[in-house]
């Protein structure tokens, strides 16, 4: 099945596994995904992911997600930059999430990261999401 966009289709998976407190959730194998899953664990949002292959040859990102008390982790993942609607920003206008309560991960032009992240490297780059 083609996916127009496969970010857009991870966060959807992780946003509907959350709602049904699912502990696993699975979606298809690409790079982009795989870095924003490396910044999601990297933040604390996610317990884990990993990749799983199939004999098909069709690989899979199974993620693990983290639960504390009994509610998520992540409370609200909202897709900003689409494909018919990119949003970028500079260095000094990238946006508080929440009061920096949440993140805002970035793909810059020294790779996908978090908002604190590029604020330390000074980049700007065009906006994936905000996760809270």
């Amino acid at each position: 099945m083609y996916v127009n966009d496969p970010l857009g289709d991870m966060l959807t998976r992780i946003r509907n596994a959350l709602m049904r407190n699912k502990r696993n959730v699975n979606t298809p194998a690409s790079a982009m995904r795989r870095r924003v899953l490396d910044v999601l664990k990297t933040e604390g949002y996610i317990r884990d992911y990993a990749e799983v292959d199939h004999s098909s040859g069709f690989k899979e990102y199974e993620i693990e997600l983290k639960y504390y008390e009994g509610d998520s982790v992540i409370s609200e993942i909202k897709r900003i930059s689409k494909p018919g609607r990119r949003v970028y920003s500079g260095v000094k206008d990238i946006p508080l999430v929440q009061n920096g309560l949440g993140i805002a991960i970035l793909s810059t032009p020294k790779g996908v990261m978090s908002d604190t992240s590029a604020r330390e490297a000074n980049v700007g780059g065009e906006i994936l999401c905000h996760i809270t």
